[in-house]
């Protein structure tokens, strides 16, 4: 693929970060936290060295259903677990972290959101907080697929090369991205359409400085009714004609010379324009798990968390994870995540001389 990038003019980096990500863009192999052969998750990494510590319980399995209140101050917090609802105390403070689809829904379902919203389900107001739930972005994603001529074992993490790269010239940093995946893959209404191939590989594309909006709200007062997630994706017209680009550019790539050997045939979307492509990105579009912005850090009327992640109008509450970030970064959102967990961490020793 690194081949294919450049004979379209995509320049080659030693790894995405840094000078391709800052500057016009490019092609690398993809950085991914693998160790012999499987993905490492943050929880491995960070937390599974130390599960024998004392000072440290992991409850899985356990569902974080409201926050515990005095007056504006937050005690603790009420979970289901094992049938059962137990109440956990706070000695210093709460931090939340369950990610940007749970993390408003404890929110809002604690009495901390929109008044009007919250008051037409019989919620109890905290904190009256228009932001929460709102501003959802995520990277939406998109499937190019060719059949193997022959196939090839998979490796590590499936994904093991990416470009990032500019759907027009006038853009400042590239808005655009694309993971070569060695499976065959797409979105149910695609793969009903075109069928996918017993074997082949992905040009997974997204459109990564999206421009639409989505929101969350609740379905009910009660913590076990889901939340609603109205994603709103390519609801903005840049977003689309980016999509477009990415998808052009992916065919360019995906039919090269470099990549003929291993191409038997296209299988989508083929040499379509118009509608027919705007229609085929639209049923394609899918999540690039990248979830995020649901809780905002900011000093604006719709913010939730100031810079020292505290949310605003109740004390001993703070919320660690993607939900926080203004908008999603260029780029994938795991190392963003870790950033914002060691700041929050750096914050709560000095707060607390830990």
């Amino acid at each position: 693929m690194l081949e294919a990038a450049r004979s379209v003019g995509i320049a080659t980096f030693e790894n995405q970060n840094g000078r391709m990500m800052e500057g016009h863009g490019g092609a690398s192999i993809s950085d991914v936290r693998v160790r012999a052969g499987k993905r490492q998750s943050v929880f491995r990494s960070y937390t599974f060295p130390y599960m024998d510590w004392p000072n440290l319980t992991v409850l899985t399995h356990a569902l974080v259903t409201r926050l515990i209140f005095e007056g504006k101050r937050v005690t603790g917090v009420e979970l289901f677990y094992d049938g059962k609802t137990h109440r956990v105390g706070a000695g210093l403070e709460v931090v939340l972290s369950p990610g940007a689809i749970q993390t408003p829904k404890v929110l809002m379902q604690s009495g901390i959101g929109d008044q009007a919203a919250l008051q037409r389900l019989g919620i109890p107001v905290v904190q009256h907080l228009p932001g929460v739930g709102q501003n959802f972005q995520d990277h939406v994603a998109f499937d190019c697929v060719w059949e193997y001529q022959e196939a090839l074992p998979p490796r590590n993490n499936m994904g093991e090369a990416t470009f990032f790269w500019k759907s027009s010239s006038g853009l400042d940093t590239p808005d655009v991205q694309t993971c070569q995946e060695e499976i065959p893959m797409s979105s149910a209404e695609n793969s009903a359409r075109f069928g996918l191939p017993a074997s082949g590989w992905t040009l997974f594309g997204s459109v990564f400085r999206p421009k639409s909006r989505g929101h969350l709200r609740l379905t009910g007062p009660n913590p076990l009714d889901p939340i609603e997630i109205e994603a709103n994706l390519l609801s903005h017209p840049d977003d689309l004609s980016a999509a477009i680009a990415c998808v052009e550019l992916c065919r360019e790539i995906g039919n090269s010379a470099a990549l003929r050997p291993f191409a038997k045939r296209e299988v989508m979307p083929g040499n379509v324009k118009g509608a027919a492509l705007e229609g085929f990105i639209r049923d394609a579009a899918m999540t690039y798990w990248h979830e995020t912005c649901t809780a905002k850090m900011g000093r604006d009327p719709m913010s939730v968390v100031d810079g020292h992640l505290n949310v605003y109008g109740v004390s001993h509450l703070r919320v660690a994870d993607g939900s926080i970030m203004p908008r999603v970064t260029t780029g994938n959102t795991m190392a963003p995540c870790v950033i914002i967990g060691e700041r929050a961490a750096e914050v709560l020793r000095r707060e607390h001389g830990l």
